[in-house]
């Protein structure tokens, strides 16, 4: 959604969220008004009480700063209500626990003044006191979550979630932000590369937080984590699933002739039956992959994606079922054929039979998981009004 420029709109806010942080707000405030003053830029600097019980709110108005307040706890709550009230056209965040330093916002304007839409900090690229960090933080979780972003979605940011960000409003408008937690960080990353957004880093210098801090290492990496993979459905349906529908589909056509031996080791019926596992596993799997995809294509959430492209160009509801009951009855006549043979000798199958009858058990499944997911498909695509 485009945004018009008003005829009286500031050019930049500086929005910063704070819960209980008395200590700190006052300076954070006071340094991001002197580098308003020494850039001679139009501004303001702007406080979101999430909720705070000490001085915090007392402090932040007498260091200068306009205040609101967002009753909905949460890190992105906060910002979503300070993007919201901020008059500027661009905006710069970050924490008021004193860990970055505001009066280096230039940083971050003169980035947006050049086109960008998103400018990151990054501390990998600036310098991180000592202190500041924890080894845990440092050299595991954000190194980690970052590689999983810049894998996941073709990234190039060395620094995921740094706090100290500058975008313009008319980006946050565009990235459609929703969470209202930790999650937040990875959010406004995610959205903005699916927006195909402007985006690059600028070195930050990172300080040791005063007072206690509000952040718990492994539920808040996992909600980041758990965002990812939500929005990334190859990772997490597409690529697991091939893999496990290939490893199965291989023991099923290794094996369907009867037991292989291996030196001393005889592999046979136990064996496909763990194959038949894991192709039903690995097909259900992949079809989760094409609803999320599908979902995602139809509610807007992306643009395009060549999978379910693939699937509205060259396939149909008539189509899938057509092919899910072909697979359907390949395998019901195999099983037809091994029971009129069992009936026919009275002794049971030997155990080449039981191969061939794993298999086509399996192929019976897979042309029913076919048949309904083409259904399924089908009634995700159907035309709806916003």
């Amino acid at each position: 959604m485009q945004m018009k420029e008003q005829p009286n709109e500031m050019e930049l806010s500086v929005v910063i969220p704070c819960l209980n942080e008395e200590k700190t707000i006052g300076i954070c405030v006071q340094k991001a008004k002197a580098a308003i003053a020494d850039l001679e830029v139009d501004g303001e600097v702007l406080v979101v009480n999430n909720g705070s019980t000490d001085r915090s709110v007392t402090m932040a108005r007498a260091a200068g700063a306009r205040v609101v307040h967002e009753t909905k706890k949460g890190y992105g709550n906060a910002y979503h209500r300070g993007f919201r009230e901020a008059r500027g056209r661009f905006i710069i965040m970050g924490d008021a626990d004193n860990t970055y330093d505001f009066r280096k916002i230039g940083l971050f304007l003169q980035p947006l003044r050049n086109g960008y839409d998103l400018v990151m900090g990054s501390r990998f690229q600036g310098n991180i006191m000592p202190g500041a960090m924890p080894w845990l933080h440092r050299y595991i979780g954000n190194p980690v979550l970052s590689g999983l972003l810049n894998l996941f979605f073709h990234a190039h940011i060395s620094d995921s979630h740094c706090g100290m960000r500058g975008l313009s409003k008319e980006a946050y408008q565009r990235m459609e932000l929703h969470t209202g937690g930790m999650e937040f960080a990875s959010e406004m990353v995610i959205k903005a590369l699916k927006q195909k957004l402007r985006i690059t880093e600028v070195p930050v210098r990172y300080y040791p937080r005063v007072g206690e801090s509000k952040l718990s290492s492994f539920r808040d990496g996992w909600r980041h984590l758990r965002f990812m993979l939500l929005y990334s459905p190859d990772w997490l349906f597409l690529w697991p699933g091939l893999i496990f529908f290939v490893a199965g589909l291989a023991l099923l056509i290794a094996l369907a002739p009867g037991p292989v031996q291996i030196g001393t080791m005889s592999i046979g019926v136990h064996f496909m039956i763990l194959g038949s596992l894991l192709t039903l596993l690995g097909f259900q799997i992949i079809n989760l992959a094409f609803y999320a995809k599908t979902y995602a294509v139809t509610t807007h959430m992306e643009d395009n994606d060549p999978l379910v492209n693939f699937y509205q160009r060259y396939l149909s509801l008539e189509k899938g079922i057509l092919v899910g009951l072909t697979i359907f009855l390949i395998g019901l006549v195999g099983n037809l054929h091994l029971l009129w043979l069992y009936l026919s000798n009275g002794i049971g199958l030997p155990q080449p039979k039981l191969s061939e009858a794993i298999l086509a058990m399996t192929l019976m499944v897979v042309g029913t998981q076919t048949t309904f997911s083409a259904f399924f498909l089908s009634l995700l695509t159907l035309p709806h009004h916003d």
